[in-house]
């Protein structure tokens, strides 16, 4: 009798593993070796698995792999489509192509969130799960498949159908560097004070950061992350910078503190 069931359990895991299987084959084009890393990919920390070991398992590892990986191939792409433009032209636009709203958007195109296993309910958590989850599903495709496999897949289901490079080349994202530009044209002192909210403790963090123009609190911002924290500080700064900047004197100082 124990054997039985234990023959019948593994068929339900088999069966699991080849309905996956099929799917990373259909709706992605992976005919995946090591079917265990991409279904380590889909888990966010919220809903981390214990292994019999008693280590915690979701997808944090591959996504700091992925996130190296992925900035390498569009760094190479970039290289080679803009062959005379300089390097702060190229690093502008892979930090577009690479950004947690770029990369959140293009797992949705992909059809990622379905299939990413999470059980938070933080609603600025929930904004980058995706684009997280599409780093670490890079990550598993090179320890897959390797370097050239991993290149080919993301120029065509990232690069080629879901990156508009006309588009980004005249949108601003880097809100932070373009108020760090005109703090120093017009040698203004800028400050962040950047700093987890206390509402985040215990939960997915949350981050606070607010932006002053020469001890003038000129934009406040949230975000899952101190770096995205700042960049919504910065862009609410924008739309007031023009409002305000008359009423706003240069500080004399050498010393601009850009950073908290």
């Amino acid at each position: 009798m124990i054997r039985k069931f234990i023959r019948f359990k593994r068929n339900i895991v088999s069966a699991t593993d080849k309905a996956f299987s099929h799917r990373l084959r259909k709706e992605f084009g992976i005919k995946a070796t090591r079917l265990n890393l991409y279904n380590i990919a889909i888990i966010h920390k919220s809903a981390s698995t214990i292994v019999s070991n008693g280590k915690r398992v979701n997808n944090e590892r591959l996504e700091y792999l992925g996130d190296a990986i992925l900035d390498a191939i569009v760094t190479d792409f970039l290289f080679t489509k803009f062959p005379n433009n300089d390097e702060g032209f190229l690093t502008k636009m892979r930090s577009r192509i690479v950004s947690r709203q770029s990369l959140n958007c293009i797992a949705l195109a992909i059809g990622l969130d379905k299939i990413v296993v999470t059980q938070t309910n933080n609603p600025l958590a929930n904004r980058h799960i995706f684009g997280d989850a599409l780093e670490a599903f890079v990550g598993a495709i090179f320890l897959d498949k390797g370097y050239k496999y991993t290149t080919q897949w993301v120029t065509k289901f990232i690069l080629t159908y879901h990156v508009d490079l006309h588009e980004l080349l005249v949108t601003e994202s880097d809100h932070k560097s373009r108020v760090i530009e005109l703090a120093q044209k017009y040698k203004y002192d800028i400050q962040f004070d950047s700093q987890e909210s206390e509402s985040s403790k215990g939960q997915s963090p949350v981050f606070e950061s607010k932006l002053y123009l020469n001890q003038k609190l000129l934009g406040s911002g949230f975000g899952s992350s101190k770096k995205e924290a700042e960049q919504n500080a910065a862009m609410v700064a924008l739309e007031r910078i023009d409002i305000i900047s008359p009423s706003l004197q240069p500080v004399k100082s050498d010393t601009v503190n850009w950073e908290n």
